[in-house]
């Protein structure tokens, strides 16, 4: 059973521990950036020894257009809370130019429009405005469903949504600034209005190498990584690294307050596949099972990029 107060609540996008496996869904301004067409699918289930908590499942295409000047992506996402109490399904559709600022840096813009459709479950849920203090729930609530779809106990809500962002980058460095939620639509479920707040992200990180100075060693490199978002007054900033070694990468996270990221995963010229775990270090604790998370990619054929093209020398996971 979920309990709702008849109070205003602030929805909260879904979140990926997987930042670099989903770079669309962290920054539009990434479309492109790895220049042949990939294909991303990323599964995360939060909280597992909590029943119906929630489910996130995310499919990307992505790929750069040397005729457009720019990357183009298309993502499908689709997060399902309380048992499927709750569905939220988005489509997007991301373009971002990209502009060589010289031999080294490079400079990312881009845009996207999306399509959200929610769907909510009134059978399963019940208010805080419904309740006596001696006899329990015997009242009527006043947050009454809008859009129900006929012979069923759904409401639907259905609302576009504007996103922006730019990513720079050189060989050794990179940084991006996402905007989600720009037009800020109203996505109530109830007749009152519920707008979904603009939320911010910044990115930044670098690589160095180590070892492989001598004949023989293998060079390992160090991605130290720092992301900090905002939305509806939450702060929150995430610090962490991973390290490469060969065709293995392993990372170690810390998202504030909320939980410690452990990832590890493995990449070929073709696919990439990742795991990751967040350890609840919150007042829930780990008795929430944590949270897991499984990223693949597959890189695609394609024709020879321009001549001066440069990849993002980034995480993968």
């Amino acid at each position: 059973m979920i309990i709702l107060l008849n109070t205003p609540a602030i929805a909260q996008d879904p979140e990926f521990s997987q930042f670099y496996s989903n770079p669309i869904y962290l920054n539009p301004a990434m479309a492109g950036a790895n220049g042949c067409p990939e294909i991303h699918l990323n599964n995360q289930d939060q909280w597992m020894n909590i029943s119906g908590a929630y489910v996130t499942i995310s499919v990307t295409y992505d790929a750069y257009a040397p005729s457009l000047r720019g990357g183009l992506a298309f993502m499908i996402t689709n997060d399902m809370a309380g048992q499927n109490t709750l569905n939220w399904t988005t489509v997007n559709l991301a373009y971002a130019y990209h502009l060589q600022l010289s031999a080294n840096w490079k400079l990312q813009m881009g845009g996207q429009t999306s399509w959200n459709q929610k769907f909510l479950d009134w059978n399963k849920l019940s208010f805080g405005d419904q309740i006596h203090p001696k006899d329990g729930f015997v009242y009527r609530t006043n947050d009454l469903p809008s859009n129900l779809i006929k012979n069923s106990s759904w409401s639907t809500r259905g609302f576009f949504d504007v996103s922006a962002g730019f990513f720079i980058h050189n060989p050794k460095f990179y940084a991006g600034f996402a905007a989600k939620h720009l037009n800020e639509p109203n996505q109530s479920m109830t007749l009152r209005n519920s707008e979904l707040s603009a939320r911010y992200t910044f990115h930044a990180g670098f690589n160095y190498e180590i070892g492989g100075q001598s004949p023989g060693i293998q060079t390992a490199t160090v991605y130290p990584n720092f992301l900090y978002t905002y939305h509806s007054g939450a702060k929150q900033w995430n610090l962490g690294c991973y390290v490469h070694y060969r065709s293995v990468t392993f990372g170690a996270w810390v998202r504030e307050g909320d939980a410690f990221i452990l990832s590890m995963g493995v990449e070929t010229g073709v696919y990439k596949i990742g795991y990751s775990y967040d350890a609840t270090i919150s007042t829930l604790t780990n008795a929430s099972g944590g949270s897991h998370e499984i990223s693949l990619s597959f890189s695609l054929p394609c024709k020879e990029m321009p001549k001066l093209f440069r990849t993002v020398n980034c995480p993968s996971f």
